[in-house]
């Protein structure tokens, strides 16, 4: 009988634990030293974009952020997949339906240039950021639930990635992110695009 109810509450314990599944990716320039056991995360102004992941369990989770921006403190008490950003600049992204490249629009015109040029100042600028809406405007040390779903895709600043391949019937659930620097050259190469060619 004792053996049943130590199995018991040993079965019971691991499936508190399963329940507080969390994903965290740290976005950092140059690489970040995490500690899971003291809770830290600590990012110096490297060289190029970095990334880490990390599976990690617990209601609620806090931990300390050190980077060229200062020191914060961030709370995770969702389960769910979340993105750290520690590095010296804002990061911008969100969903992104990707499909095969055989059924992608090929053919844009000058109103969905601009539509798209818009869209992507509104981004840079912090409006209409929602989790509604999944799309999300990570300043330097924070941390932001992307998504209930720890297998989601996140493709980071400085990346290339033009489609993914449906699991099963299910479309890829996929988040880009940007630096700021890579919003503002696309917006500069668009806006290049609606200037009329001279003749």
């Amino acid at each position: 009988m004792k053996k049943l109810l130590f199995g018991l509450s040993a079965l019971a314990l691991l499936s508190a634990c399963s329940s507080n599944n969390k994903r965290l990716i740290i976005m950092s320039k140059g690489a970040a030293d995490v500690n899971t056991d003291t809770r830290t995360i600590t990012a110096k102004d490297g060289a190029g974009h970095d990334e880490k992941t990390i599976d990690i369990t617990g209601q609620k989770l806090t931990f300390q952020l050190s980077s060229p921006a200062g020191n914060s403190s961030v709370d995770m008490t969702d389960n769910g997949l979340y993105v750290i950003n520690v590095k010296n600049d804002t990061v911008v992204g969100g969903y992104q339906p990707y499909a095969d490249p055989k059924t992608l629009k090929q053919v844009f015109s000058q109103d969905d240039v601009k539509k798209r040029i818009d869209s992507l100042v509104q981004l840079t600028e912090g409006k209409n950021i929602s989790a509604a809406n999944r799309n999300f405007f990570l300043l330097p040390n924070t941390a932001t639930k992307i998504s209930a779903n720890i297998d989601a895709i996140v493709v980071g600043p400085y990346h290339k990635m033009t489609s993914a391949e449906k699991v099963g019937d299910k479309d890829p659930e996929v988040y880009r992110f940007f630096s700021i620097k890579e919003v503002r050259e696309e917006i500069a190469r668009l806006q290049a695009m609606t200037v009329p060619v001279k003749k």
